[in-house]
């Protein structure tokens, strides 16, 4: 049993046997956005919403995601380490850039000392703007995408949907799911923002198509 098991498991007994059914929540809002995934105009409000949060999106040809993600990391970080750069297991060698290292395991802590993150996605909300991680090889576990400065996200045209519905529907409710807009960033009671309190200060998105 699981943690998720025993909390819903302690619930439900401390509801009884007697419990009420669950009220029925209606679901007559809209579901779909009427455009395919990967539409054109869902890629522009994509990078739209995106570059409000001050995520920094650079676009490219299926062949050229590694040339892309190389320059990426060396607009990002400047001079750095190949090294310094840890990937999903689940990434395309076509993807990764050179002398990047995989991520195999290790202790949480060490994926701290990597200047970057290189994942892919899930899915991808146009219209709020998130790219959504959900702990699959391509995306890698939840850790990696947290504890870097710098965090790389792989975006095809096909992952991008218009409507947090359509997105939802996409995904396996069970699933880790990360849900990234943006750079990591909070503001205290007077508004000043500060960034990278609870994850990446730099958030930069490759779409692809």
């Amino acid at each position: 049993m699981n943690a998720r098991e025993e909390i819903l498991g302690r619930i439900r007994t401390a509801l009884g046997p007697d419990r009420p059914a669950p009220a029925e929540v209606r679901r007559d809002y809209r579901l779909a956005d009427g455009r395919p995934p990967g539409d054109p105009a869902l890629l522009d409000l994509l990078i739209d919403r995106l570059e409000d949060y001050k995520a920094s999106v650079v676009r490219c040809a299926p062949p050229d995601v590694a040339v892309t993600v190389a320059g990426a990391l060396r607009g990002a970080l400047g001079e750095h380490s190949p090294a310094g750069v840890v990937v999903a297991p689940g990434v395309p060698s076509g993807w990764r850039p050179d002398g990047a290292v995989e991520d195999d395991g290790r202790p949480a802590v060490a994926l701290a000392e990597h200047a970057a993150t290189l994942t892919g996605v899930s899915v991808a909300i146009a219209e709020t703007g998130t790219l959504v991680l959900d702990g699959s090889p391509l995306s890698g576990r939840r850790a990696l995408s947290l504890l870097p400065d710098c965090l790389v996200c792989v975006v095809e045209a096909a992952q991008v949907v218009g409507s947090v519905p359509e997105g939802l529907a996409r995904l396996d409710p069970l699933a880790p799911l990360t849900m990234i807009s943006g750079p990591s960033a909070t503001s205290d009671i007077e508004l000043q923002r500060v960034e990278g309190v609870h994850g990446p200060r730099t958030l930069v998105v490759v779409l692809v198509g």
